[in-house]
């Protein structure tokens, strides 16, 4: 079993987290059953978010009177301390417990730092005095935040995408949180359901021993096959080596990761999945994106307004009405048959 210490918070898990997103899309009694099942199987992190709608309910419900067995970690995206305090506490009532073990700054555009005049930090620092928080992390798709984060000596845990396929500055982003003894947790770890080889995704990641992948998780297959990783972590082998080299010659570059941070778009595009959705249609069953609903939506990309907003937004620098484009031009073909997919 590979196990992960989180820096200085302590903490130690295996190396295989819960991400409570997609949970949002189940039914509270199919989340309560699928989260005792991840705790019974091994899994004994999870993160949730005050954004994911109902994420903390139904992990509050899952793990009332078990909370001594497992680490919580949720996120505020509080733009005031105020603001911060009344997260905190709607969150503790949600997830029905008295302590957040690490709570973060959901992808703030800044390095909340005590003195900002926001109030942000010193909120924090005050309930992690009272007892009421126990470390103190933040979350960002931005490297130059990443990294302010990682230097100022503020925080205990950096939540960062990375994937196998990260490139070079996200490894140097995690040598440096194992510098200043920071906990490095990766979020995106199948980056954002474009890895389809679970098996591959985890030996990557045990390549990093000091990296906590948080899985998204909403079928029992899914949750199966990252519980079977505990018993039997798999291991690097030339045969994973060349799924990930495919996969990185397919989609390194630039491509939408789908992180929605680029909505809402004013024309009414959902964004994130439109600008993806060439790899989506060929790394996807394809009958899932060519329903006369996907249609309605794609066609919405010709009434682009083309103001930038989703470019301001994007973390990672793309030229989304481009992409935007291209995606819609190549779904078009597709409908014609004149491009065949799986």
């Amino acid at each position: 079993m590979n196990c992960v210490t989180l820096g200085s918070t302590g903490i130690t898990v295996n190396q295989n987290g819960f991400g409570a997103l997609p949970i949002q899309r189940v039914t509270k009694e199919e989340a309560v059953r699928l989260l005792r099942m991840a705790l019974d199987g091994g899994m004994t992190y999870f993160d949730t978010a005050r954004w994911y709608t109902d994420s903390e309910e139904k992990l509050g419900l899952a793990f009332k009177g078990l909370r001594g067995r497992l680490y919580i970690a949720t996120k505020s995206g509080a733009k005031t301390g105020e603001q911060l305090r009344r997260d905190l506490e709607t969150s503790l009532s949600l997830l029905q417990t008295d302590y957040i073990d690490v709570y973060q700054f959901h992808n703030p555009d800044f390095c909340p730092r005590p003195g900002d005049g926001t109030g942000l930090y010193e909120a924090m620092l005050e309930a992690k005095k009272s007892g009421k928080v126990r470390h103190i992390g933040i979350t960002n798709h931005r490297l130059n935040i990443a990294e302010e984060a990682v230097e100022s000596g503020l925080y205990e845990t950096l939540q960062f995408p990375f994937s196998y396929l990260s490139g070079e500055q996200e490894l140097s982003l995690i040598r440096h949180c194992h510098e200043k003894n920071m906990g490095f947790v990766a979020m995106k770890a199948l980056s954002g359901g474009l890895i389809s080889n679970a098996r591959a995704a985890c030996a990557f990641m045990g390549e990093n021993p000091g990296v906590l992948p948080i899985w998204g998780i909403q079928r029992e297959k899914e949750l199966k096959e990252f519980l079977s990783f505990i018993k039997e972590p798999p291991a690097m082998d030339d045969d994973l080596r060349a799924v990930i080299e495919h996969d990185r010659s397919e989609l390194v570059g630039d491509f939408c990761r789908g992180c929605g941070y680029c909505m809402p778009c004013p024309a009414g595009i959902e964004i994130n999945n439109c600008a993806r959705m060439s790899l989506m249609l060929r790394r996807a069953p394809s009958a899932n994106w060519l329903t006369t609903e996907w249609q309605e939506k794609m066609a919405k990309i010709e009434g682009c307004l083309h103001c930038g907003k989703c470019m301001q937004h994007c973390p990672y620098g793309l030229h989304t009405p481009d992409l935007l484009a291209k995606n819609l031009e190549d779904y078009k073909r597709v409908l014609a048959g004149e491009v065949s997919v799986s």
